[in-house]
């Protein structure tokens, strides 16, 4: 089995504490998004959505992070041998999980200079890989078209807005189910949780944390919770605890202005 994400990936986060929960071994490729990695000719052809994570199981490839994670829990079921009962409470708060996209909200609260650099970059790594791979033209044009149309979105206040209530909302659900329960859906850990962890670590990078998770005690008390667990610091704490983050980011901003520098798209 081969998963192909990078740390920066917050969908690539949610199947890596599945897949770390559930103690399947698995092969890992690392396909920074940033630096254009996830357009290189051999992976684009594989995917041509270009988005993280992606999972391989033999001739099996899954694209979406819940549909990951359902397969992982389908196999994590088949090798113990048991026979486990289907739990609605944890479908519903992964569908719940899915449905708010962080593409925009992260976008929108990271700084406008550092945005458009990176926009820029992998806007020419797509034109770098029309010249390189003429047959796959089309479908990076469509990428392309879609990096601009991410641009126009940005400039948009009420997607933004729309954006953070709907965060709000979301962590205003789990505030009220955490009163009920230890976890997500219930009182034992979850699939669920291994997708809703990473959205906290992602508000925590922003360092928004103040306005979304503080002034929410029952959240604050989940996350110092979870941050104990062994996927947690394998596949978040290592990249991001701390001074750990800006280790993080300046290998991928060096790396930019090294290929920006010479034209190495």
């Amino acid at each position: 089995m081969q998963l192909y994400h990078h740390p920066y990936s917050l969908d690539s986060q949610k199947v890596r504490i599945a897949l770390e929960e559930k103690g399947i071994d698995y092969t890992s490729y690392h396909v920074n998004p940033l630096t254009g990695k996830n357009m290189n000719v051999a992976f684009f052809r594989m995917n041509p959505s270009a988005k993280l994570p992606v999972f391989q199981n033999g001739a099996h490839v899954i694209f979406r992070a819940i549909d990951i994670i359902q397969y992982i829990d389908r196999l994590a079921v088949h090798l113990s041998g048991e026979i486990t009962p289907v739990n609605t409470e944890v479908h519903k708060w992964m569908q719940k999980v899915d449905s708010w996209n962080p593409k925009m909200f992260t976008l929108t609260h990271t700084p406008v200079k550092y945005r458009a650099f990176v926009s820029k970059f992998k806007r020419r790594v797509l034109i770098a890989r029309m010249a390189e791979a003429p047959d796959l033209a089309s479908m990076y044009h469509v990428k392309l078209r879609e990096a601009y149309e991410t641009e126009d979105r940005l400039k948009d206040p009420d997607i933004m807005k729309q954006s953070e209530e709907d965060l709000s909302k979301l962590l205003d659900d789990v505030e009220a189910q955490l009163n009920k329960t230890k976890y997500l859906a219930g009182d034992e850990f979850s699939t669920a949780d291994a997708m809703f962890i990473p959205i906290l670590a992602r508000i925590i990078l922003l360092d928004l944390h103040e306005e979304y998770i503080s002034c929410r005690p029952r959240v604050l008390e989940y996350h110092t919770l979870v941050k104990q667990r062994p996927s947690y610091k394998v596949v978040i704490g290592k990249y991001f605890n701390g001074w750990k983050k800006y280790r993080t980011l300046f290998r991928t901003s060096f790396f930019l202005c090294v290929r920006t520098l010479f034209r190495k798209y």
